[in-house]
């Protein structure tokens, strides 16, 4: 299984473009839907949780989801393989770079990948949004428009829906008590 891990993460590093929610839709199909490793709504709790931590969001979703599936050493598999055809690349770029910077080729190209970029962007928040309760897809949206159409931090929004997590969880936990 450990092996299965840096494989499967192996492979997401290295036939993504376009950074790491790229990535999401790749690392979504391979750990619900091909290795089973977990249900839609524990991989956009694994989401949620790599998207709040500091860091790249397909290096945290990575270190969440090799331990879930492996300990500690599933996360330290995970990261290498996510990481190791990136560096592979960007090293290869970067002793080439010179030569290809100009390149009108090498430049259409890249402009002709943003449109599947976005594409893959897209995509797994469409299906994350399906697995979600109505009343999570609301304040989704509604912090959607706080963020984008009003100008609000996402930290401040982070920070507010923490502390709503931890006081509903709490205000839940009094009422089984009670019962």
């Amino acid at each position: 299984m450990i092996w299965q891990l840096f494989i499967s993460f192996l492979k997401i590093g290295a036939f993504t473009f376009g950074g790491g929610y790229a990535m999401v839709p790749l690392i979504e199909r391979e750990v619900i839907e091909k290795r089973g490793w977990a249900k839609a709504e524990e991989f956009l709790e694994l989401l949620t949780l790599a998207q709040s931590a500091p860091g790249p969001i397909a290096l945290n979703t990575a270190v969440f989801v090799g331990y879930r599936v492996r300990g500690f050493w599933g996360a330290i598999v995970a990261i290498l393989g996510i990481v190791l055809p990136a560096f592979a690349i960007i090293l290869t770029v970067a002793i080439f770079f010179a030569d290809i910077r100009n390149n009108t080729t090498v430049d259409a190209a890249f402009k002709a990948m943003r449109p599947a970029v976005v594409a893959l962007i897209v995509a797994p928040i469409i299906g994350l949004a399906k697995s979600m309760n109505k009343y999570l897809l609301i304040v989704s949206l509604a912090v959607a428009l706080a963020i984008w159409g009003v100008g609000v931090s996402p930290i401040y929004l982070l920070f507010a829906g923490a502390v709503a997590g931890v006081i509903r969880t709490l205000l839940i936990t009094k009422n089984r008590e009670e019962r």
